[in-house]
């Protein structure tokens, strides 16, 4: 029983390869899985997923990603279109799974997505489970920030580990049923399929340091300095195996580049204990990047769009009222009921709408919808 009363769910540790050959073979059996997995990047660099948790009918299984070495079996389960894989927020785990294995996950529904959907406006997991089913699970912030690459595992953090899961199923069929109610239930089926898409997206090396928060401030000789203490810090997050901010925080890295000849003691973000044992590597990076060549800015592979005009810009604040009085209606967020470049769009060119519809960016469900609605907004 945990500290709220509510029973702590049933679970079993996943450690060898004949023991994840047993959990993966009650998995199969089921039609509908629950699935989640925690990392560790608030601890090492760079981050892997070192534990998946997995629910099948009553049992959790805590699957030691990083104590067994063949995870195929597992990778063939999330693939089974045969099973229903129910996830929380499915973006990260979805990333993060390509990232290490190249896994697919097929069919998905997404919990926080259909939250969304059905006008729900607390949508993470702890608060779905509270209005849902009225099962109130305490805050545990040091267990949400733990090392889960260390070894062994506590008690306390599986017990989290499997209430993440445990439940998921349950509130997937009260959501659903609230999207039936609404006749939403295919507006969900398409968002799910996007998000089936996901993949891990790693930053070019050669432009990442573009990235940094406040870069943009800077001219080429500063970006040449904030690439080398980029590749600077990187390096040394990698031997270290910590997150690259501990190593070096960003605002640090920026003021740096903007005053690369003055001393490191009045830098922000940069404390004694970083300035003695990183001075010297910080000093080398800023002359290697005073030496380079200045950093011109990449092309962007478009052109940004020109400006609106009076006239367009006008148009534009009637679609976003249009959007928002739309929201009203529905009782949904504004901003999943149409793209807001799509509105950009249609704001410059008006008679392109027919295009529009058939766009990347806008959902089938949306067009349906929506898009009598909108034509009669922009001929207005």
């Amino acid at each position: 029983m945990s500290e709220s009363g509510v029973p702590r769910p049933a679970y079993a540790l996943v450690t060898d390869a004949q023991a994840m050959r047993l959990a993966l073979h009650d998995i199969r059996t089921a039609t509908r899985i629950a699935v989640d997995t925690e990392a560790d990047s608030r601890h090492h660099y760079p981050e892997r997923v070192c534990l998946v948790q997995v629910a099948a009918g009553d049992r959790v299984y805590l699957l030691d990603v990083l104590a067994v070495d063949d995870l195929s079996g597992l990778g063939e389960v999330l693939a089974d279109r045969r099973i229903e894989k129910v996830l929380h927020g499915a973006d990260y785990d979805l990333r993060g799974l390509d990232r290490d294995w190249g896994f697919r996950i097929r069919p998905l529904y997404d919990t926080s997505v259909a939250a969304q959907l059905a006008g729900i406006e607390r949508f993470g997991l702890s608060a779905l489970m509270e209005e849902l089913l009225g099962v109130v699970i305490p805050k545990r912030v040091a267990l949400q920030r733990s090392d889960w690459s260390r070894r062994p595992l506590s008690e306390p953090a599986m017990a989290y580990a499997a209430e993440d899961v445990a439940r998921l199923i349950d509130v997937r069929d009260a959501l659903d049923e609230r999207l039936r109610a609404l006749g939403r239930t295919a507006w969900a089926a398409e968002e799910f399929e996007r998000l089936a898409e996901v993949r891990y997206d790693p930053r070019d090396p050669r432009t990442a340091f573009l990235s940094v928060k406040g870069a943009s401030r800077l001219d080429g000789r500063g970006l040449a300095v904030l690439r080398s203490l980029y590749e600077m810090r990187e390096a040394e997050a990698r031997r270290r195996n910590i997150p690259m901010a501990y190593v070096l925080a960003p605002q640090a890295m920026v003021h740096i580049a903007s005053h690369p000849e003055a001393g490191l003691a009045d830098v922000p973000g940069l404390g004694p204990a970083t300035r003695r044992t990183l001075g010297a590597q910080v000093g080398q990076a800023v002359g290697r990047g005073l030496r380079s060549a200045p950093v011109t800015r990449p092309t962007p592979a478009e052109p940004p769009p020109r400006r609106l005009t009076s006239v367009e810009s006008k148009r534009l604040a009637w679609l976003k009222a249009w959007r928002v009085g739309q929201g009203k209606r529905l009782s949904l967020d504004p901003a999943l009921l149409w793209p807001m470049r799509s509105l950009e769009r249609l704001a410059r060119t008006p008679e392109g709408f027919d295009g529009e519809l058939r766009s990347a960016d806008v959902r089938r469900w949306q067009a349906a919808e929506l898009g009598d609605s909108l034509r009669a907004a922009l001929r207005g």
